[in-house]
């Protein structure tokens, strides 16, 4: 049987630069996505000096901030995290919905990797398992595969 070309990322952050996009609302949540995130890729040979943590209100904006972020052509890939939590009016839907979608949009047009680490939960509790207790830190998955996308967009 012949040799079958493969083409996978590997898990090397030394000279990329990346933008971790981050929302204040629910910043007791993001805050530990961010402290993964971080943790993860420093310890992949991430250099401080080429993270960069950009601060914005809420979930809703991440999509326009990321787009301008891809656009400044400083990133080799762009983290977005945030935490949106159920309540009692479809005011969650519209915002997790559209959140999605644009960052989804950003990396398609402009070609720079968006990781996805916006937590979509229907409750607090959910969110706290998310964050780094029972169900890992999200942060840290979303870094990996953001910096596995980045290697493997290198390659081709």
């Amino acid at each position: 049987m012949r040799d079958i070309h493969t083409i996978e990322g590997q898990y090397d952050a030394r000279n990329l630069r990346f933008a971790i996009l981050a929302t204040r609302f629910n910043d007791f949540i993001v805050d530990r996505l961010i402290s993964g995130a971080i943790d993860y890729l420093s310890r992949h040979g991430a250099d401080p000096d080429k993270l960069t943590i950009i601060r914005i209100p809420g979930a809703f904006e991440l999509p326009v901030v990321c787009k301008k972020l891809a656009e400044s052509g400083q990133y080799d890939g762009i983290l977005a995290l945030g935490a949106v939590i159920r309540g009692a009016t479809p005011h969650f839907d519209f915002v997790a919905g559209e959140a999605t979608k644009g960052l989804a949009q950003v990396a398609l047009q402009s070609g720079v990797p968006v990781g996805f680490g916006l937590l979509t939960t229907d409750s607090i509790e959910q969110a706290i398992e998310r964050a780094g207790t029972k169900a890992g830190n999200k942060g840290v998955e979303a870094a990996s595969a953001l910096l596995e996308t980045v290697r493997v967009l290198q390659q081709l």
